[in-house]
């Protein structure tokens, strides 16, 4: 019988993102597949939901809520930081991307909305934050041979 996907798979697919619209955020159809570790992050909760219970050879196309993908946007996320704080190197530009640090030490992706005088608008949405997002895949391999080893421990 075929392994499932589960909470704990390693999982080996091909997928792409896509807007609702037909236009293509990433694919790696065209490219090597993707491999994952169910539960790591390396998709969202909602994309993972997805494909629990599918099989080796399996495909599916859905569309997602914005929730299951990167979630809802949120106006507070929006801050204005000073044009002082930018170097000289990285000017900041409308629509431009910048990772920036967080106190923390962890790094967080910002998009300048706009620059205005002394005071730069950033947006530290994720981008795709309140878009619905149509989720392909197509499973290549499922192992959950480190799943038995760990629960046998």
């Amino acid at each position: 019988m075929a392994e499932q996907i589960n909470l704990n798979s390693l999982v080996l697919m091909h997928y792409s993102l896509a807007m609702t619209n037909g236009t293509i955020i990433e694919s790696s159809f065209d490219d090597e597949p993707l491999q994952i570790t169910m539960g790591s992050g390396q998709l969202t909760d909602g994309m993972e939901l997805a494909i629990v219970g599918l099989e080796e050879d399996a495909e599916q196309i859905l569309t997602l809520t914005s929730e299951q993908c990167f979630g809802e946007r949120d106006e507070s996320n929006i801050h204005d930081m000073k044009l002082s704080d930018f170097t000289d190197e990285l000017q900041p530009e409308t629509g431009l991307t910048f990772n920036f640090g967080t106190d923390e030490g962890l790094e967080i992706l910002g998009t300048i909305r706009s620059v205005k005088n002394e005071t730069v608008e950033v947006d530290f949405n994720h981008p795709l934050a309140g878009h619905a997002l149509v989720f392909s895949v197509k499973i290549l391999g499922v192992n959950n041979a480190h799943d038995r080893i760990e629960a046998d421990q």
